[in-house]
């Protein structure tokens, strides 16, 4: 197999399963499903065109991605999904840890502070993204090349031979 067709065949094996992940998150609450098939755009631009064409202008999903590429903005009901869900995430990261009343330093309160200012840096990031301007709709499909056959070149008009010598 050569080095070309190995590479767009792993670049397709990981988009299709970063989409199937993203389906996935559909049903199981906190597991983002946009996230998962923007990571699948860059893996179908280097495999299957077909597929990015798909994916960019499905009816669901499209928007939300076409946004994320233009402007890389961020729906207000996603930048608050996000912080809810991290919000959330926190809250049972910190019912399970459970660190000690005492303020004694251990490592359960260096894992709740470092986690704590992690999920604070993103949701910033997340706050500061713009939000999407009214989408265009779907992206216009390049159409393929047309290179004419040998043999069916059209013939230069005689008139347009004596022209050129002037």
């Amino acid at each position: 197999m050569q080095r070309g067709r190995l590479s767009r065949a792993f670049w397709l094996v990981l988009g299709l399963l970063m989409v199937g992940i993203g389906f996935i998150g559909i049903f199981v609450p906190l597991l983002p499903t946009t996230d998962f098939l923007l990571l699948a755009l860059p893996c179908f631009a280097k495999s299957s065109p077909r597929l990015e064409a798909w994916l960019i202008n499905h009816p669901k999903f499209g928007p939300n991605l076409r946004a994320w590429r233009r402007n890389r903005a961020v729906p207000r009901k996603a930048k608050w999904m996000a912080c809810i869900g991290m919000s959330f995430g926190y809250a049972m990261f910190w019912l399970h840890v459970r660190p000690e009343r005492e303020w004694v330093w251990n490592w359960r309160w260096g894992w709740s502070i470092g986690i704590a200012l992690f999920l604070i840096f993103w949701a910033r990031w997340i706050i500061r993204r713009p939000e999407p301007q009214a989408d265009p709709g779907p992206e216009p499909q390049a159409e393929p090349a047309r290179v004419p056959q040998a043999g069916l070149l059209p013939a230069t008009p005689p008139a347009a031979i004596g022209s050129e010598r002037s």
